[in-house]
């Protein structure tokens, strides 16, 4: 399996320029706003999304100025949504670390994502590209109802297969895809270059998703961090929801009560008891294996959709990418 440095070489230079516009973005003369940018600044993940627009533009006519641009508006939109679901969820990390918000307070954490939002409107305003910009219009407006579909449970943290679906497409699918089609965009390609990839990013992003929600219930001494976090969050993923729908009516009602009760408990609670009957239940009707045939399913249309392109140092870059997402132990 590719590592994410392998992944990235062949766009390796055109990252270095992208961190440095990105962290350039990222800066004020406020004491209060600078502290809690530096803050954000440090605490940046895998830096996929940026990685994905460049990729795509590399594997099109290659990367241009408006591609780096492209890259850090994306990750400025993904950076600030953060902020703002931290909040909305009152979660209190954020990568292991504390999320914005506790250290700020709400309000802060809340005006500091209105400051990066509104640094991605200057940002793509000065690319003069209607496709981009609506890309990211889109975008924003597609992240915000992922999140309110997700918040409204009908009284219930039970949702369809369906609906989970619908959000993590919303929230993360959309997102992984629209960063291709602005990096393929920005290299000026062909509408059929652009299609691929697009959808590419779609089932890349599922594959994503997918795999964190099957992380979830894996052996935490195994991944090296907690585990069931999602249910602590009051949220339901693929794993459970399909183990549930298969167990007899009254085992599945006594998990449903358990989980419920666990989404409850105060963050710091010990609940490991609880957290090991539901893994063991969700191993038991077969709900992680569901949820990988799911995810290798979209693992193979997104590297169809590359068959399009011939062969290339970024493809490859790709097809790995594809391999890294559902391998992943972390």
């Amino acid at each position: 399996m590719m590592t994410i440095e392998d992944i990235l070489r062949p766009v390796e230079e055109e990252f270095g320029q992208y961190k440095t516009l990105f962290e350039q973005i990222l800066t004020s003369d406020d004491p209060l706003l600078g502290h809690a940018l530096k803050y954000v600044l440090q605490r940046r993940g895998k830096q996929l999304r940026p990685l994905l627009v460049l990729l795509s533009a590399k594997i099109c006519r290659g990367v241009s100025e408006k591609t780096i641009q492209s890259a850090a508006a994306m990750e400025l939109l993904h950076t600030a949504s953060l902020v703002h679901d931290d909040v909305v969820d009152m979660s209190p990390v954020r990568r292991g670390q504390p999320a914005l918000h506790t250290r700020l307070g709400n309000k802060a954490a809340v005006l500091v994502g209105d400051f990066m939002m509104s640094r991605v409107v200057g940002v793509v305003a000065a690319l003069k590209n209607t496709h981009i910009l609506n890309i990211v219009a889109n975008l924003g407006t597609t992240l915000a109802s992922g999140e309110l579909l997700q918040l409204h449970k009908d009284e219930s943290m039970w949702i369809t297969e369906e609906r989970y679906y619908d959000i993590i497409s919303r929230k993360t699918a959309c997102l992984f895809s629209s960063c291709m089609e602005a990096g393929a965009e920005s290299a000026g390609a062909s509408m059929r270059q652009s299609t691929a990839l697009s959808k590419f990013g779609w089932h890349l992003g599922m594959c994503f998703q997918m795999k964190d929600d099957i992380l979830d219930y894996s052996d935490s001494e195994e991944l090296g961090k907690p585990t069931m976090n999602d249910i602590r969050d009051g949220k339901v993923t693929l794993p459970l929801l399909i183990a549930v729908g298969r167990a007899p009516e009254s085992e599945a009602e006594e998990i449903r009560r358990l989980a419920e009760e666990l989404a409850a408990m105060p963050a710091k609670a010990d609940a490991d008891k609880s957290e090991q009957i539901l893994k063991s239940f969700v191993m038991r009707y077969d709900g992680v294996r569901y949820a990988y045939q799911q995810m290798r399913r979209h693992k193979e249309m997104a590297c169809q959709c590359l068959s399009v392109f011939r062969e290339s140092a970024a493809k490859d870059s790709l097809s790995g990418l594809v391999e890294y997402a559902v391998s992943r132990l972390y």
